[in-house]
């Protein structure tokens, strides 16, 4: 067989960070590892957790992904969403993204004591509206 031929040698780990990148922007919220670990194990029955971790540092020194720490936990999503909030099920645990801004509380406002804001983030608690109808 010729080398023209030959298929050209995939760099490696591109399709895990394909898989990976492809679920976290498919995600209605942030993923834990384990979470995402377990989803990428539907494509990739042989991916190990240490690749998931190694996959996500390079996500983010790309720009194409970010840490939300919720409760002292690091979860993932896919950068570029915008100004965007969260909703925690206390429930079912899911943590959902929130597309409006339930604070209208832009850059430079000055907060009485003359706190100068420069950005927020917000996380609402309860349930979900699966584990609402669920009870009720």
């Amino acid at each position: 067989m010729s080398a023209a031929a030959s298929p050209a040698p995939r760099p490696k780990g591109t399709r895990q960070r394909g898989v990976i990148s492809r679920l976290l922007i498919a995600a209605e919220g942030p993923l834990s590892v384990p979470e995402l670990h377990s989803r990428a194990l539907t494509e990739l029955p042989s991916l190990g957790v240490a690749t998931v971790y190694r996959t996500l540092k390079l996500l983010q020194e790309q720009g194409a992904a970010h840490i939300v720490t919720l409760d002292g936990e690091n979860l993932y999503e896919a950068s570029g969403r915008g100004h965007h909030h969260h909703f925690a099920c206390r429930s079912c645990g899911r943590v959902f993204t929130l597309s409006t801004c339930p604070v209208a509380l832009p850059p430079g406002t000055v907060y009485p004591g003359g706190f100068v804001v420069e950005a927020h983030e917000v996380t609402l608690y309860g349930q979900c509206p699966a584990c609402a109808a669920a009870q009720g």
